[in-house]
């Protein structure tokens, strides 16, 4: 069974799609047995963690951090995905700047970055193609596909 939990820092509150779409990766996956967090933060700690763990001294809309490298390590028969944290100033911004809901902004966001976790990446075009082809395949069972 498959667990995560919501910290919700910023008193947002309208996060139901989040539950929705992360179960729906997590099956799209085969992601069985597998714990991580969704941190909704401000954009004073997405900067804060973005500067300190990257080295970029800018607001940005997600990052994920990877508890599992190569192998996918258990305890206690779970895996333990890591922490997904989502901005969510930056998210509305987003959302304004795409002419599109801020659901579905979030929805992205959250879908993002537990791909992110499972080890997909968008560095180059290749792989940004599988990654973001797999959002699409999420993203299109909710009616959150414009982007």
């Amino acid at each position: 069974m498959n667990k995560f939990e919501i910290n919700d820092l910023v008193n947002y509150k309208d996060y139901k799609i989040i539950n929705k779409v992360l179960k729906k990766t997590l099956k799209m996956e085969k992601v069985k047995n597998a714990f991580f967090s969704v941190v909704l933060v401000d954009d004073k700690k997405i900067q804060e963690i973005n500067k300190n763990y990257r080295g970029i001294d800018k607001v940005t809309d997600v990052i994920s951090f990877a508890f599992e490298d190569n192998d996918k390590k258990m305890y206690n028969n779970t895996r333990v995905l890591g922490e997904i944290y989502i901005c969510i100033p930056r998210m509305k911004e987003q959302a304004i700047l795409y002419e599109h809901s801020e659901t579905r902004e979030l929805a992205f966001l959250a879908v993002h970055g537990l791909l992110h976790l499972l080890g997909y990446d968008h560095m180059n075009k290749e792989d940004e193609k599988v990654m973001f082809g797999k959002q699409e395949l999420v993203l299109n069972g909710f009616n959150q596909t414009k982007r």
